[in-house]
């Protein structure tokens, strides 16, 4: 399709007074009017646009297969999810491994490890360890972004389930990624964390393992797991090579291991990172990744749009 010299001037006046989500919207709006949905272009306009908040939890559900692409079944399909969530629940306390006590994420966590058939069968049921650290705290940021609990628990559970399948074998190669695209964008600052015993003792886990939940303001984790949710984990490594890039003055000005690792930990507390994924955005297309180019949307309606992406 030929570029619309009248539209790229809309763009850019909408972008200039702040509304550089108008066109990416009236997209992805054509994207949802197909039946049935096509999973593939929404992943694809996931990885090279941020998701409207209006319609990012709705997005989520079909990518993880909460929802079959076939919009008529939605409503049947989440009754039948609700009707699950309930007999877990009332499974769980039938057998009180939870009870009106228990916190949300940790009920969330038992009717997940009851689902996969890991739920222990002693009748002492040991308090949640190391190993569900990783799924405690994807489940507490996400019940900061979804109100219903029934939609919280499917978003956790396909979420979780689908990283770990999806990823779980690259995951902990992300260091060494880390490791070559820092040292490509600022070798002085590798050779400083490399010197302070630092770069092997960076918050790895929370960064990679758990896609920074915990680690960065909502709004801004919200728009990194729209990334993840389509099918990339690069971006987490972008992330974290620009919160060191973002921090470098700091990090230079601290010689010791223990100072730079508790400072790496308190950095949601600083600032926004807000501005970061901007940067982010800049630095994907530097290294020409997916993340970053413009796209063509055409629905079902014939209607398309031309847009220019950002992270």
């Amino acid at each position: 399709m030929a570029e619309d010299p009248q539209r790229n001037f809309r763009s850019a006046y909408y972008e200039k007074v702040g509304f550089r989500g108008v066109e990416e919207k009236k997209s992805l709006e054509i994207l949802l009017k197909d039946n049935p949905l096509d999973v593939e272009k929404l992943c694809t306009f996931s990885q090279r646009f941020p998701l409207p908040s209006m319609y990012r939890i709705h997005v989520w559900k079909v990518q993880l297969g909460i929802l079959p692409p076939h919009s008529d079944s939605h409503s049947l399909v989440m009754g039948y999810r609700r009707e699950q969530y309930r007999d877990i629940l009332e499974a769980l306390k039938a057998i009180r491994v939870v009870h009106a006590a228990t916190p949300q994420v940790e009920v969330y966590l038992r009717m997940f490890q009851l689902e996969a058939q890991e739920l222990s069968r002693s009748s002492e049921l040991a308090p949640p360890g190391e190993d569900d650290e990783n799924f405690l705290s994807i489940a507490k940021s996400m019940e900061e972004i979804v109100e219903d609990p029934v939609d919280c628990y499917w978003l956790i559970k396909c979420f979780v389930t689908q990283f770990n399948n999806k990823f779980g074998d690259t995951v902990p190669h992300l260091p060494k990624s880390l490791e070559h695209y820092l040292n490509m964008e600022d070798s002085r600052l590798l050779t400083h964390l490399k010197s302070c015993g630092a770069l092997t003792k960076l918050p790895y886990d929370p960064w990679f393992w758990r896609c920074f939940s915990g680690c960065l303001p909502e709004s801004s984790l919200q728009r990194v797991w729209d990334k993840v949710i389509s099918g990339s984990c690069k971006i987490l490594v972008f992330v974290a090579v620009e919160i060191l890039l973002s921090y470098k003055n700091k990090l230079m000005g601290m010689k010791r291991l223990e100072g730079i690792l508790q400072f790496l930990a308190n950095v949601r507390q600083f600032r926004s990172l807000e501005y970061l994924l901007q940067d982010v955005c800049m630095q994907c297309h530097r290294h020409s990744t997916s993340l970053s180019f413009k796209i063509t949307i055409t629905g079902s309606q014939g209607n398309g749009f031309f847009c220019s992406s950002y992270l």
